[in-house]
């Protein structure tokens, strides 16, 4: 019959080998959730940055009625350019797509540039005017987009 003096004086406990054992795979399992956590973020960081676009340069012609856009990726990743806005204030912004070379897209790819030519439509074409400033926005197929104003010449 157990007692209470019985119950204090009884030596039945896991052994050290068996705790030990327990608490290398606990902290195994640790290691191995913190491991896969660490990897999904990093991979889904470095995946953002792949893209890194910038502004190059930026030409019009008054004689073509066209502007040329020069577009850089700086980053280690492949996009495609597929659309491209423009407006007088940023808030305004109108797909001018249809009167660019874009077509389906336009590649760019990793440390390299490209050019996108947009044909201005008479109506519009007339409204450009030395000193003001005109808003633009690519934007490419994986969702990176670069606005920039630039101020006619």
């Amino acid at each position: 019959m157990l007692t209470k003096n019985n119950v204090l004086k009884s030596k039945k406990a896991i052994s050290p080998i068996l705790a030990t054992l327990l608490l290398i795979v606990i902290a195994v399992a640790a290691i191995v959730v913190t491991y896969a956590w660490i990897m999904t973020y990093v991979s889904s960081a470095g995946q953002q940055a792949g893209v890194t676009l910038y502004k190059e340069n930026i030409y019009w012609n008054a004689t073509e009625k066209k502007t040329y856009i020069t577009v850089g990726n700086s980053g280690t990743g492949n996009t495609k350019i597929v659309r491209l806005y423009l407006g007088t204030a940023q808030a305004n912004l109108v797909n001018v797509t249809a009167y660019t070379n874009i077509g389906t897209g336009i590649m760019l790819n990793a440390k390299s540039v490209a050019t996108i030519a947009l044909s201005w439509p008479n109506d519009v074409a007339n409204d450009w005017t030395t000193g003001n400033y005109y808003y633009f926005k690519i934007v490419t197929e994986t969702g990176h987009e670069l606005p920039f104003p630039e101020q006619a010449s």
